[in-house]
């Protein structure tokens, strides 16, 4: 088995370097609805401080019970990238070829979606099989004949060109029946093809919205490392005990570090950084870019010491160096934009990277077969390091700025899919003082000053505009924070500071760009937007300086526990701000409506108290409320708040919406704002439908068009 960016001769047995992942049951909420690996942190902390022995699996447990019987077929395992999902494909593969590990089958037939991405034409079964498996040919009648016998690992959904298009109308029953891929494969989950065939299917988040989910028996999550097995990671790495626990121990302080060390590959990469430069190049890393800066310097340092030594005396030897740097950075840019993550050798786009010192350093290559020849595939070594290589050539180079940096700004189609996020965020890096000066010492890279600029007064810009409207902010108080120049946040001067970061799972990181912001900017926060964000007391208490300053807050879709609800009514009477709350469908029941009424009562300067969705039953508020639901001027109010979010949220959420308000026929609400509030929503929906290049997107919004047309 090979790290990645292994040296040339260098192998490592996988017992050596296998590490236990945590696999729970259940998808522990990870629904990510942007970047996952940033959205992960929280959720993975949480995971360790709860006791979740009792839902943890082993991989031979997989298709049982705790009683041992075999109920299930059809297996999802989800996790972020890097977090050891192919790792865990190879532990099965390799423990039942030993026969260890007691899977109760035959067969197992293990399939990559980057090979099936090959596939261009109908295709049946037994081809697809055959491709990478010919050795098989003589076999395969029995094999499929004894379906039951049989295990199919799919890995890597999240890779495949189609996977917005299983949503098929077509299947095939047959091995032979020919079909498009999606349709075979789709055939298969749905038990319309090999109905007895147990399968594995393994992603990431941002792709399981479109997995057939209703035929699935058990969801997985792999959870990654613990804090022990992160520390078993450094003992590995390094083989010096005593090493190994002074590196933990740097990285243990440094929250950033320590969070994205709980996802395998990261935590490859942060021992690269600390082996590889002896120490933390400068100050600790703060950011993302600071660390994946350090790690391209670490890596260039290591593997051209030579070339460099050869061209000490030589000024063409560090533009050599730069120019392949930019080489990597022009084809990870081109195909980030085309959302391509495979590269294949006849690409005439991979053509430049021959010869190119470094290609096999961030480079992983693959061989797929075809019918009478072979083919060399190219991905990066992660997809985080395509979207930073891809930033640097942005940056270094007279590549003009894309149109989209921040993809908060764009509701709809990107906003849900958010890919451009964590480049934008790397570029904001990139172009910073203290990491454009690192690049150029150290790897001969420079930006002009001119793009700088314009970089730096297209963030203001964008803040601005979102600060002003209530769009969703979140990636630009990344790009932000990714700057570390407290001048720039006060440069913002928005006349309204409206900050909407909804419909996250926040992490750590995802706090500290929101509290750098605001307090690097002065004045009232007209509004904090923390619906469906999984917010908890201990962040809103760690945000309670900013809230006292808050006079409209939102943090409704979340579960509102006693302890939260608390720090909502310390708010309330601390604050001579706050005149409007929402806690609708916060599972908000008697007992924290009267902590809640409590505080009204005291303070008597909240007007508006929206709680729709709620168990409360109004037993327990006293007569601290008092609420009339029958006013069409405060129905008409609520209706332009729904269609205001609506207008700046992403397609996924806009449906959200439309599920709930949807539920009541319009035929039969005779109200005149109920009327427009539809009227308006309708027309939301048909714009968003023509503007809709996602076929699955655009079928679902279409649904609604015939109802809020009527």
């Amino acid at each position: 088995m090979l790290y990645y960016n292994t040296r040339h001769g260098e192998k490592i047995l996988f017992s050596q370097q296998y590490v236990n992942l945590l696999l729970v049951n259940g998808h522990q909420g990870l629904d990510m609805k942007r970047h996952e690996v940033l959205a992960y942190g929280r959720k993975r902390l949480s995971l360790q401080q709860e006791s979740t022995e009792h839902r943890r699996i082993a991989p031979d447990q997989l298709f049982s019970t705790p009683s041992g019987v075999r109920p299930v077929r059809k297996i999802l395992v989800t996790g972020v990238a890097g977090i050891g999902k192919t790792i865990l494909v190879q532990k099965l593969l390799l423990d039942f070829g030993n026969n260890e590990g007691h899977l109760d089958f035959d067969f197992i037939i293990h399939m990559t979606f980057r090979d099936l991405n090959l596939v261009n034409k109908p295709v049946n079964l037994r081809e697809m099989v055959l491709r990478k498996n010919r050795h098989l040919a003589k076999e395969l009648d029995h094999i499929m004949a004894n379906d039951d016998r049989l295990l199919i690992i799919f890995d890597g959904f999240d890779e495949f060109r189609h996977y917005r298009s299983c949503d098929v109308d077509s299947f095939v029953c047959e091995p032979d029946d020919y079909g498009e891929v999606e349709e075979v494969f789709t055939s298969l989950m749905l038990g319309e093809l090999l109905p007895n065939t147990s399968i594995i299917l393994t992603s990431r988040p941002t792709a399981i919205s479109h997995v057939p989910v209703g035929c699935v028996d058990r969801f997985v999550l792999i959870a990654g490392f613990s804090l022990a097995e992160i520390r078993d990671f450094f003992r590995r790495y390094f083989q010096d005990d005593g090493l190994a626990e002074k590196r933990f121990t740097l990285v243990a302080e440094n929250e950033l570090m320590l969070t994205l060390c709980y996802i395998p590959a990261f935590c490859y990469i942060i021992c690269c950084i600390l082996k590889e430069s002896k120490d933390l190049a400068g100050d600790n890393p703060r950011t993302m870019t600071d660390i994946y800066v350090q790690y391209l310097v670490a890596l260039l340092r290591s593997h051209t010491q030579e070339r460099a030594m050869a061209s000490r005396d030589d000024q063409g030897g560090g533009q050599k160096l730069s120019d392949s740097v930019l080489r990597l950075g022009r084809l990870a840019f081109l195909k980030l934009m085309d959302q391509q993550t495979l590269f294949y050798a006849s690409d005439p786009d991979v053509a430049p990277l021959e010869g190119c010192p470094l290609a096999s350093t961030f480079l992983d290559k693959t061989v797929a077969l075809e019918p009478g020849c072979t083919e060399d595939v190219f991905s990066f070594a992660h997809l985080t390091v395509q979207e930073f290589f891809a930033a640097v050539y942005c940056a270094m180079t007279d590549q003009p700025l894309p149109d989209v940096l921040c993809c908060d700004s764009s509701p709809g189609e990107d906003a849900v899919q958010g890919h451009l996020d964590l480049f934008s965020r790397f570029l904001s890096g990139i172009l910073s003082e203290r990491n454009s000066k690192l690049l150029a010492r150290h790897a001969g890279l420079f930006c002009e000053g001119s793009k700088v600029e314009a970089y730096r007064q297209r963030m203001l810009s964008n803040l601005r505009s979102l600060c002003k409207n209530g769009g969703h902010i979140l990636n630009s108080l990344h790009c932000l924070f990714e700057q570390q120049d407290p001048a720039l946040g006060q440069d913002v001067r928005a006349e309204t500071l409206r900050l909407n970061v909804s419909d996250e799972s926040l992490s750590p990181m995802d706090y500290n760009a929101i509290k750098y912001f605001l307090k690097a900017t002065e004045g009232p926060l007209s509004e904090l937007d923390l619906t469906g964000t999984d917010v908890s007391h201990e962040a809103l208490g760690d945000l309670m300086p900013h809230l006292l300053k808050c006079e409209r807050l939102w943090v409704g879709e979340n579960h509102l526990d006693m302890d939260t609800v608390q720090v909502i009514a310390d708010v309330l009477q601390l604050s001579d701000c706050l005149t409007h709350l929402g806690i609708g469908w916060a599972d908000v029941g008697d007992k924290e409506l009267l902590v809640l009424s409590d505080a009204i009562r005291k303070k008597k300067i909240l007007k508006e108290l929206w709680m729709e969705g709620n168990r409360a039953a109004g037993g327990g508020g006293g007569d601290g409320l008092t609420v009339a639901f029958t006013e069409d001027a405060m129905w008409a109010e609520w209706g332009r708040w729904v269609f205001s979010r609506c207008a700046v949220s992403s397609n996924e959420k806009l449906l959200a919406v439309l599920y709930k308000v949807c539920k009541v026929s319009v035929l039969h609400v005779e109200a005149d704002w109920a009327k427009t509030f539809y009227r308006d929503l309708g027309g939301l929906v048909r714009s968003r439908v023509e503007q809709c290049t996602e076929d699955n997107m655009r079928k679902r919004l279409e649904k609604f068009t015939s109802v809020l047309s009527a």
